[in-house]
């Protein structure tokens, strides 16, 4: 129900059981121990990972399993050195590709290197690992923990999953937890004691087992259980039913031929689903009328700092198909030292008018000054229920909605599943409930993944769905701060940083109207009063008399992404687009450093950048320009992809920047291999893999001519 006075909203949520249907000899086949206990452990960053591992204790109880689940931070909670029953890690990544704060700890603790080599050889595990393709080191968290266990003699009793935030996390983490349980129930049979096994479950062999469509062993037991989901009325009076399309009105189902967010085709339209349970409520949320005047952010201390933005300049002409700004911060004040390479996190807030819609789609716009306390729910059944740490207690509702929570991220099937309990229309709710399923997946895919379709679309949607605050309390992750490459050098530009961003524009779909990224769109708008076009105004008069705006940041520091300490290293930078950002500031490091040390002897550096077309989204084109001029770009090699042949006999010039990679492959690989130069990437992920494939066929060629290699491409600086 949704509160109307500011108070406590009270919800009762729909009671719900499970109807479980026997074979005839069923009772004879099950195991004297009902639930055998596993643990869990996670390591999480931003909640992600936690969520998961939550997820995975909830389900553990539907499969006939006790799971212990713990923070990996948690040591004095559980002792991996005499645990004998399996262990679930789900493991984040985070920086550059270094395991989450919350498994620092863990992580020294397992490389010590006086651990013998049969350490953990006792022990059965299996691991999620989280990342993001985006970045470089993808799971690396996850592989590092992975790695070492092995290395300490553990076993895995399951595929190490590598799920991908890049693509969308639930791609791989739904079926890898759907076989976590037949491979749970292989390995506890497996473990079993002698007097334990003197059951029909017991006798497991191959044949117990089959394959399923993605080559992943499933179980067949003799027990055979059919799970229904009945929904009961407050008296449980009332008889349940399996979730079908049988149990929908179909008179409210109107006559589709193209599947879309509202509405599935058959075969979806007209199956049975296999949904998710749902996730147990524990948060009860009080608005109380109090002043909660003055709040702008978030408190400071997670070591942000209020800056101005001194400059903002459009790199990009009015009719490129990308907007590129740069901005400029001062940081003097603040004393904050950085490194070309380093990063800095910008906060920024959800969209003031999607916030206001949200507000009034709930219900609540009269209650936005109200503060907000939140409390666990009592008797709730979620284990280890705990108050998130992303909602401040007696904040305002619309501070919590604006600078806290995720309204944007599009909802993990968790939360679809959650809200179709609050969804009144028949028709609406199946359409929920089919999104959420296993069946579901593909349109999951489509029209809310990849749709990038956020909570407000689902609400605009499915009119009749009415969810309660607390359910978006505990579904809702952390707004999440933005990470930004410094794009200058403290010795060319003291007490100031630079960074360049493009305005993503997201178009109209049928699922949302047409909108700007979140970040990008918001500093777009934040700077707009200073935002001087490109080459319109001098340099030294573009800070203009505006009133400059204000953004927090924090400092992001690398431990990689740096410039070789021994300036004679040669260095080679690929970045295409705004890419190219970060290398700005290394050369201007090296500028500096070559007038300061004129006798020295500098490696030679590259910079392969591409972009659509030359006269529009060149990017730092003056700049670059001027470092191959004086002599601290040794090679600049550029490409433009949609510009047309300017001269004959250009048919064939390069077009995009794997295309000059190949062309200057023999040179490159030599300078990498044989003079141990260090290789930097930054915009190009996608093409890592490739890129490394690329320079270890030149490395075989310098091999089979006999000529010394003095160092591994594997071992190069690749980030």
């Amino acid at each position: 129900m949704r509160a109307c006075q500011c108070g406590i909203q009270s919800v009762t949520r729909p009671k719900t059981r499970l109807e479980l249907s026997f074979t005839k000899s069923s009772f004879y086949s099950m195991p004297c121990e009902v639930a055998a206990r596993f643990l869990i452990l996670y390591g999480s960053q931003r909640g992600q990972a936690q969520s998961i591992a939550e997820e995975i204790c909830q389900q553990a109880a539907e499969h006939g399993f006790t799971a212990d689940i713990n923070c990996l931070s948690n040591q004095h909670k559980y002792n991996l050195d005499s645990e004998i029953q399996p262990v679930v890690f789900v493991v984040s990544t985070t920086g550059d590709g270094d395991p989450p704060d919350t498994a620092q700890k863990f992580v020294r603790k397992i490389k010590n290197k006086s651990l013998p080599h049969n350490h953990f050889s006792h022990l059965h595990y299996a691991l999620l690992a989280l990342g993001d393709t985006n970045y470089a080191n993808f799971c690396n968290g996850g592989k590092t923990i992975d790695s070492r266990l092995q290395q300490l003699g553990a076993k895995h009793f399951y595929a190490t999953g590598h799920a991908d935030d890049g693509t969308g996390l639930e791609v791989v983490v739904d079926p890898w937890i759907e076989g976590l349980w037949d491979a749970l129930k292989k390995t506890f049979s497996s473990m079993a004691t002698s007097d334990q096994q003197d059951t029909d479950l017991s006798d497991c062999t191959q044949d117990n087992f089959h394959k399923n469509a993605s080559g992943q062993e499933k179980y067949k037991s003799d027990l055979e259980v059919d799970l229904h989901l009945l929904k009961l009325s407050e008296t449980d009076s009332q008889k349940g039913k399996a979730i079908t399309s049988d149990s929908i009105d179909v008179e409210t189902l109107s006559t589709v031929l193209v599947a879309s967010l509202k509405q599935s085709v058959p075969p979806l339209s007209e199956s049975a689903l296999n949904v998710p349970a749902l996730p147990a409520s524990y948060l009860e949320v009080r608005l109380e009328k109090v002043s909660t005047e003055g709040e702008t952010v978030p408190s400071d201390k997670d070591g942000y700092h209020e800056v101005s933005i001194s400059k903002a300049v459009q790199l990009t002409q009015d009719d490129a198909v990308k907007t590129a700004i740069s901005l400029e911060l001062d940081i003097s004040e603040q004393n904050l030292a950085y490194q070309p390479g380093d990063a800095f996190d910008i906060l920024c807030p959800n969209r003031a008018s999607e916030v206001e819609e949200l507000l009034l789609r709930l219900d609540l716009q009269t209650q936005k000054n109200c503060a907000v306390q939140v409390n666990l729910l009592k008797n709730s059944s979620k284990k280890a229920a705990k108050i998130p740490l992303r909602i401040p207690q007696n904040g305002s509702l619309q501070f919590i909605l604006t600078w806290c929570l995720e309204i944007r991220r599009a909802p993990n099937k968790a939360f679809v599943r959650a809200l179709a309990d609050f969804t009144q229309n028949s028709s609406e709710k199946r359409r929920l409930l089919e999104l959420c399923s296993k069946e579901g997946s593909a349109d999951y895919n489509s029209f809310v993944r990849d749709a990038n379709v956020c909570l407000l679309d689902l609400l605009r949607a499915f009119p009749s769905c009415l969810p309660p605050l607390s359910l978006l309390f505990e579904h809702l992750p952390k707004l999440q701060p933005r990470a930004y490459s410094a794009a200058s050098s403290s010795l060319q530009h003291p007490g100031k940083v630079h960074f360049v961003f493009n305005v993503v524009e997201l178009p109209a779909r049928p699922e949302h109207p047409a909108r700007t990224g979140l970040c990008t769109g918001w500093l777009a708008g934040h700077v707009s009063s200073i935002l001087w076009p490109l080459g319109t105004v001098p340099a030294s008069e573009r800070l203009g008399t505006s009133a400059q705006p204000k953004v927090h940041v924090r400092p992001r520091p690398s431990s990689t992404f740096h410039l070789p300490a021994d300036l004679s290293v040669p260095v080679v930078m690929v970045g295409p687009g705004t890419g190219v950002a970060p290398f700005i500031g290394f050369l201007q490091q090296r500028e500096k450093e070559r007038e300061a040390n004129q006798e020295a002897t500098f490696g030679e550096t590259w910079l392969f950048f591409g972009c659509r077309h030359k006269d529009k989204d060149f990017l730092f084109r003056e700049e670059l320009e001027r470092f191959a001029h004086n002599g601290t770009l040794s090679h600049l090699i550029v490409c433009f992809s949609r510009d047309e042949p300017d001269a004959a006999g250009t048919i064939n010039r390069p077009t995009y920047v794997q295309h000059n990679l190949s062309l200057h492959a023999k040179n490159v690989a030599s300078i990498l291999i044989k003079d141990k130069g260090s290789l930097y990437v930054c915009g190009w992920v996608q093409n890592i893999n490739s890129l490394t494939f690329f320079f270890h066929v030149y490395g075989h060629i310098l091999l089979t001519r006999n000529e010394t290699i003095s160092h591994d491409f594997t071992g190069m600086q690749r980030t």
